[in-house]
């Protein structure tokens, strides 16, 4: 039943409002099965591969991503741990200090496709395979692996013996398939960003102490020989060596990531038309409470992200205590579990919203980050206070702007357009990624009205699940559900740092009127919003199109009655217009009055009037 619905779903999802994201893309079919030594932290394993060649160009090569060789002294992510200003203090100069049995290793020790022997070269984190056969458009070919590898000593998001004492981690452990699309081989070195990945259905046999309880990827299919909580264990296997076979079905996911320990509990909890949930974490007393009641307020956040942003389409998800903080993977979040109950929720919230944004959508994210980053911090504002009613009603706005305003001025601001790697320190990464991303929908939303920024989220979604979206797709959401042209502003934010700073230039009387003058002091271009207060105790609220949208918001926030006015031309660095009103009457001209813009320096937004009859006056 669960398999039925997850092929309507997806079908749903994929096969509507083609005109967006319409294109080719690659696609796999991976087969898996690993043995894992808990008493060495050695692992073998053979991986069968279907690789089909939806491009119109002939490939002669594939790339494979080695994730694990990152963790070894001098590899890519040591030296540039070692180097950059500002290292993540989970890695450091860790990786420089590993002593052979603690590194990381994955090598292959040979591959074939259809039988023939293929030539492989290792490349750090990479490896190259050049095809006996060359595989034409529309092709397809089997690929045979073998692979060996070490387990490292938990460092950064995979490895043995995490902080909290969680044995294994197994994040980026199997030779990937890299990414091939309309700008080529995505074969990128492994320095400690995220992912990008093939969409494939994955079968994945894991071998190991049967002690162990595993957490992962996909839906268990042989839970009555596994039991651990899964179900109940009616055809147990009997091995000699001790050690159990699970096996997992993952449809439709871009990687395949799971985690095993000898104490953890597995406890479930299910959405009402929707996936079971699973929370699988070490069994201590001290977690009794927090990770008790997690799973009820998990339960209510699938259910708002399905509501507003769309539908989960996967039969499970799992919380899983591993990693190094918290980190996503399809159908499975890894998260640190020694925390505070708030701490808990709101990791847990933000690592589920990634599989909206980094499961089903799965944009690039070494060249866009804050397409998922962004995207999740802000799907999750928006759930976090209706799931925590002692918080703050509504989303924080400010916050928001000051995260994305603090940043501005700092000498290692970075345009948004920097691949993820090479940006020139973390914090840059982080605030682009994060603050930046989500202040990018956030402000989105007062140039043409949150509720058609959601409704816009909704058909991103909609339309472009499974298909690698990259910035023009969310631009086309936005432009077909608002109506107005959106292409400045994307351009703007994405590729400058410009900043924004709309002013009060003058404000005065004429006959019966009042003339207000208006300047762009900034070089970023933004529609406003403008409220006016009288003597009467009126106040009055116009909206000024930017030229470029070559159309008007029509929905207005707040629910109150707005003006529209001509558009401000954005070549013209100063705007009029006039009010019938006497000056005299006039009491404040207020920019931005919601402070929904990222403008840089407030002190100019206001004018106000000292007295009656005061004239003009810039606050």
């Amino acid at each position: 039943m669960r398999y039925a619905l997850l092929t309507t779903v997806l079908t749903l999802v994929t096969g509507s409002l083609l005109a967006q994201c319409e294109g080719w893309q690659q696609r796999i079919t991976c087969s898996i099965a690993v043995d894992l030594d808990v008493s060495t932290h050695l692992f073998n394993g053979t991986e069968e591969l279907k690789y089909v060649n939806n491009s119109p160009d002939t490939l002669g090569e594939l790339f494979f991503h080695l994730y694990f060789n990152a963790f070894k002294p001098g590899s890519e992510m040591d030296v540039r741990s070692r180097s950059v200003v500002d290292p993540d203090f989970r890695v450091g100069d860790r990786i420089a200090a590993l002593k052979p049995g603690e590194r990381g290793d994955l090598e292959c020790s040979s591959m074939q496709q259809d039988g023939v022997p293929v030539t492989i070269e290792p490349l750090g984190t990479v490896l190259r395979a050049r095809l006996p056969h060359a595989l034409q458009p529309g092709d397809s070919t089997q690929l045979s692996l073998r692979f060996t590898g070490q387990v490292p000593l938990q460092i950064r998001r995979s490895g043995r013996n995490s902080a909290e004492g969680i044995a294994y981690s197994m994040t980026q452990w199997f030779p990937k398939v890299a990414v091939y699309d309309e700008r080529g081989w995505h074969a990128d070195p492994y320095v400690g960003r995220e992912f990008y990945g093939e969409w494939g259905d994955y079968e994945v046999a894991v071998t190991l102490d049967s002690s162990f309880t595993v957490a992962a990827t996909g839906v268990l299919s042989n839970a009555d020989q596994i039991g651990h909580g899964y179900a109940p264990c009616t055809k147990p296997q009997k091995r000699k060596d001790g050690k159990l076979t699970w096996r997992f079905s993952a449809p439709r996911v871009h990687d395949f990531a799971w985690s095993a320990d000898p104490h953890y509990t597995n406890v479930t909890a299910q959405v009402p038309n929707g996936p079971l949930l699973r929370f699988i974490y070490q069994d201590r007393p001290e977690f009794k409470v927090t990770w008790g009641l997690l799973p009820a307020y998990m339960v209510q956040a699938v259910e708002l992200l399905n509501k507003d942003f769309g539908i989960y389409p996967w039969p499970t998800f799992t919380f899983a205590q591993g990693g190094d903080g918290g980190m996503e993977y399809p159908m499975l979040t890894l998260i640190t579990g020694e925390r505070r109950l708030g701490s808990l929720i709101g990791t847990s919230l933000h690592e589920l919203t990634h599989n909206w944004y980094y499961g089903v959508l799965a944009s690039d994210e070494l060249s866009y980050p804050w397409m998922d980053e962004g995207f999740s911090e802000y799907a999750g504002e928006e759930v976090i206070h209706r799931l925590l009613p002692a918080s703050k009603t509504g989303r924080d706005h400010a916050a928001s702007r000051l995260r994305y305003l603090n940043f501005l001025t700092q000498p290692d601001n970075e345009p948004m357009s920097v691949e993820a790697d090479h940006f020139a320190t973390n914090r840059a990464y982080s605030v682009t990624a994060y603050s930046k991303g989500e202040f990018l929908l956030d402000q989105l939303g007062a140039v043409i009205g949150d509720s058609t920024l959601h409704r816009g989220l909704r058909r991103y979604f909609n339309t472009c699940g499974f298909k690698h979206p990259g910035p023009v797709d969310v631009q086309r959401a936005m432009e077909k559900e608002s109506g107005l042209q959106l292409g400045w502003y994307f351009k703007e934010m994405l590729n400058t740092v410009r900043s924004l700073d709309q002013a009060v230039d003058t404000v005065k009387g004429r006959n019966d009127s009042t003339v207000v003058v208006l300047a762009n002091q900034g070089l970023l271009l933004m529609p406003l919003d403008v409220e006016v207060r009288t003597t009467s105790g009126d106040t009055l609220f116009f909206n000024i199109p930017l030229s470029l949208m070559l159309g008007a918001r029509k929905e207005q926030p707040a629910g109150l009655k707005w003006n529209t006015l001509s558009p401000w031309q954005w070549t013209d660095r100063q705007y009029t217009f006039v009010l019938p009103i006497p000056l005299e009457e006039v009491v404040q001209v207020l920019l931005d009055p919601f402070e929904r813009m990222g403008d840089a320096d407030r002190a100019n937004d206001r004018w106000k009037a000292t007295s009656a009859k005061a004239g003009n006056r810039n606050d």
